[in-house]
This record gives structure tokens, sequence and C-alpha cells, in this order.
């Protein structure tokens, strides 16, 4: 199981940092991705840490912006987003791909939290 937390309201430039802790298998087995749903969109993959360490991205807007961490000790993996901009607003989900690499296809990934709402607004 994963579980997604940290979403709120935030103003434009400010940061949130996203959680998504794992049970039932460790997080540094297993390629990790965020997706992330805007209303009226289709969900879009953001970014991924293969169980290597290495990270992958999935969304040009986000480079330089957001960083994927992983805590093995607390089997949890990370979205810290900074700079953060009203085109960033949507519901914000982990999912693995219950394998080592992180894989662009989101229909790939087998297990999913239940996503956190993240809103960027003045």
């Amino acid at each position: 199981q994963l579980q997604a937390s940290g979403g709120g309201l935030v103003q434009p430039g400010g940061s949130l940092r996203l959680s998504c802790a794992a049970s039932g298998f460790t997080v540094d087995d297993n390629a990790i991705g965020w997706f992330r749903q805007a209303p009226g969109k289709e969900r879009e993959g953001v970014l991924c840490i293969h169980s290597s360490g290495g990270v992958s991205y999935y969304a040009d807007s986000v480079k330089g912006r957001f960083i994927i961490s992983r805590d093995n000790a607390k089997n949890t993996v990370y979205l810290q987003m900074n700079s953060l901009k009203p085109g960033d607003t949507a519901v914000y989900y982990c999912a693995t791909t219950s394998g080592p690499f992180c894989i662009s296809q989101r229909d790939l990934y087998d297990v999913w939290g239940q996503g956190t709402q993240v809103t960027v607004s003045s």
C-alpha cells in the first residue's frame, strides 16, 4: 500500500513537501513515481525515483523546482515542491511499478496511493 499526504493550499512561489509512505514492501527495492491530475486533464507523470536512487523526470515544467527523495528508514518517498505555480494545482498521486525501474507508461504502475490535493492560489 501507498499513503500520500502533505497537500494543501499555498501561494504562488511557495513550497510544499508531499510524503508517500509505503507498507508491505520497501521503497528502496521499488521504483516510486509521482503523478498529478488537474481538473479536466489526464493524469500525467511528474518524476520518479528508481530503486538505485536515480531520478527520471516526466514533466519538463518541474525541472529545477521539484525534488524527489527517499528515506529508507521511514520507508517513505518525498516530493519537495518549490516555486509553485498555479499550473501545479492538481491531485498528486504516488505509485509503484513493483519493480526497480521507473517506467513512463502510467498504466504499468500497479499500486497507487489515494492522492493528495495541492492548490496553488493567491
